[in-house]
């Protein structure tokens, strides 16, 4: 359904409508218009009174008259975005990027509607994006097939301190698979400073993860005091891990990404480095 304005003669409809009791659904379908209209109409125009067909006119004219806010996407800074995305830019490096440049008040969600709006009109920034849009599928009441780790301490009995990012110490983990099923990349993110550490994989048995993991991590065991990661058989040795770095291990609930998002983010960035599919032969076991 198109949108468009309300006129004097529907606002006097909707004052009738409204006082016989009708629902917002109702009066937008008299009207032919969304119910959002309706709803945002009510709460914008409505005076101290109540909802008034001329005094809702009156402001709905007043606030067309009020100078729109100039866009802060000026052409040059549109064609700047543009090129940085070519160049394989994230739109979160970019508003960095931005920022520390003196150019604040673009953040990556302006920057993800200027992409999407450049594909609609048949563009191709959104080819540049690590991560494409794509149906999301619906996990509710799927049972998770993998089995569960023994022992494992769900993310549910985190201190809260570590969602609050106030202190040095808490970790995110997760793998990165290569061409062959047996490849994979072993990465940890600290979530206050982003600081992440790397380690190839001999395979990607729990024991190889649990050794690498602590190798990886024992020189800053000071500042290690949890870790989380998702439900993957790789990390059932999470005990010896916890045990050796002497710190807490939790595990975020399957098909709940955003409870990792710190490393879901960062493996994206290494992603645009080490595509998916691609094969780990050529990097050493010291990345």
């Amino acid at each position: 359904m198109e949108y468009r304005q309300l006129t004097m003669d529907d606002r006097c409809q909707l004052y009738e409508m409204l006082h016989q009791g009708a629902t917002p659904k109702a009066m937008a379908a008299a009207l032919g218009v969304h119910p959002s209209t309706i709803s945002r109409e009510l709460s914008r125009n409505r005076s101290q009174r109540g909802y008034r067909p001329h005094k809702a006119q009156e402001k709905a004219e007043a606030r067309r008259k009020l100078p729109r806010r100039p866009s802060r996407l000026t052409p040059e800074l549109r064609g700047l975005i543009a090129a940085k995305l070519r160049e394989d830019w994230s739109p979160e490096q970019i508003a960095g990027w931005l920022k520390g440049e003196g150019r604040a008040g673009v953040s990556p969600e302006t920057i993800y509607l200027l992409v999407y709006a450049d594909q609609r009109r048949g563009g191709d920034l959104f080819t540049h994006l690590r991560r494409r849009r794509g149906r999301r599928r619906s996990r509710a009441g799927k049972r998770d097939r993998r089995g569960q780790i023994k022992d494992r301490v769900m993310i549910d009995h985190r201190p809260a301190v570590v969602d609050n990012r106030s202190r040095v110490g808490d970790w995110e983990t997760d793998t990165l698979l290569g061409k062959q099923e047996s490849q994979a990349l072993l990465s940890a993110v600290e979530r206050r400073s982003r600081y992440t550490v790397l380690a190839k994989l001999k395979d990607r048995k729990a024991a190889s993860l649990a050794a690498a993991m602590v190798e990886l991590l024992s020189p800053v065991r000071e500042r290690v005091l949890t870790l989380t990661s998702d439900n993957g058989h790789e990390f059932a040795d999470h005990q010896k891990i916890a045990a050796a770095l002497q710190a807490d291990f939790y595990f975020a609930h399957p098909y709940a990404a955003w409870e990792r998002g710190c490393v879901e983010n960062t493996n994206g960035l290494i992603r645009q480095y080490v595509p998916k599919r691609s094969s780990l032969d050529t990097i050493s076991p010291g990345i």
